[in-house]
């Protein structure tokens, strides 16, 4: 499994119903995508509060040639064509759940990204990171949660689905929110639950 994401940044006074339209438009065509786990199409926008107006999808790949597919076909190449290349982020997931409200459509996420201190044993973080994750995948809400590692810049980035925006907050869940937008899951239910090693 890989997780991957893009942020465009757009100006302040953007209008966000563009990338409403855009996904209410184009969102269904990964829907039967091969090797795509998920892919949470993400927004927010300064008027709710961000401090930024963003499209973010968040995707969960079941498989490299899935990824590479749609990164090296006509899928992303509408992403640069639109807006210019994106920087892709990608991190190796450790943990996959599914949440109480797991039959519920999502139409929250969180993202909490946080690294490694300097000196300390990855394992140990690692370990420590996915027992907090299993227990914070418990929470009421939660649709579905992914924790993964990205080795190169050291670090844990925790992401979580929920089933109503008011859910993260009364959770006191960390870290940047967003909208779902659509969500496309064509192999969801084939992701592997748990640790993933």
């Amino acid at each position: 499994m890989h997780a991957m994401q893009y942020e465009i940044t757009l100006p302040a006074d953007h209008d966000m119903g563009s990338i409403r339209e855009r996904v209410a438009t184009r969102g269904h065509l990964l829907d039967a995508f091969p090797g795509l786990g998920l892919k949470a199409y993400l927004m927010r926008e300064r008027a709710d509060g961000s401090p930024v107006n963003q499209y973010a999808p968040f995707y969960l790949w079941a498989t490299a040639q899935g990824m590479n597919a749609f990164l090296w076909g006509p899928g992303f190449q509408g992403i640069v064509n639109d807006f210019g290349r994106p920087v892709v982020q990608h991190w190796t997931p450790v943990a996959y759940e599914e949440g109480p409200a797991t039959s519920a459509p999502p139409l929250a996420a969180t993202r909490h990204r946080r690294h490694l201190p300097e000196g300390a044993p990855p394992a140990e973080a690692v370990t420590d990171a996915l027992a907090r994750h299993a227990r914070e995948a418990t929470t009421d809400g939660v649709v579905a949660s992914a924790l993964a590692v990205d080795p190169r810049h050291w670090e844990l980035l925790a992401f979580t689905l929920w089933a109503t925006p008011e859910a993260p907050a009364r959770a006191g869940a960390p870290g940047e929110r967003f909208q779902v937008l659509h969500l496309s899951q064509p192999g969801r239910a084939g992701l592997p639950a748990g640790r993933l090693w």
